[in-house]
């Protein structure tokens, strides 16, 4: 395990087969200590981070996710809902390098260098 940062690790990032890829993109750790920082430092939690091909698959992600690549996260803020993350990836300033889909329990966002935005939420 290699402390990334001040708050997150390579093994929250590693991908969830156990096939040891946790090779992340630099760029999204800083994109997300400025997420915890102006989240009051509300703990951010990784659903997801690397993605190997077949887990991606086994998971139904796309053939070009950028979970692939070491540059995504689906992340949850502690006390903060989805919408209210992607609100603020939206507003912070890249909002046109980045990607951001808005999922019913959690937020993706990525650091892909071009703008993208989906809508992976159930509808009732």
């Amino acid at each position: 395990m290699t402390q990334l940062s001040e708050h997150f690790t390579s093994q929250e990032f590693a991908c969830e087969c156990g096939c040891g890829d946790d090779g992340i993109d630099p760029s999204l750790i800083v994109l997300l200590e400025w997420l915890r920082a102006a989240m009051g430092g509300q703990a951010v939690q990784i659903n997801s981070g690397v993605r190997c091909a077949d887990h991606n698959a086994k998971v139904g992600g796309s053939t070009h996710s950028q979970h692939l690549f070491g540059r995504a996260a689906d992340v949850v803020v502690a006390e903060v809902l989805p919408d209210a993350v992607a609100d603020f990836f939206d507003d912070c300033g890249v909002s046109d390098q980045i990607g951001i889909g808005r999922y019913d329990t959690f937020t993706h966002v990525d650091v892909r260098g071009t703008r993208a935005r989906w809508d992976g939420r159930t509808v009732p």
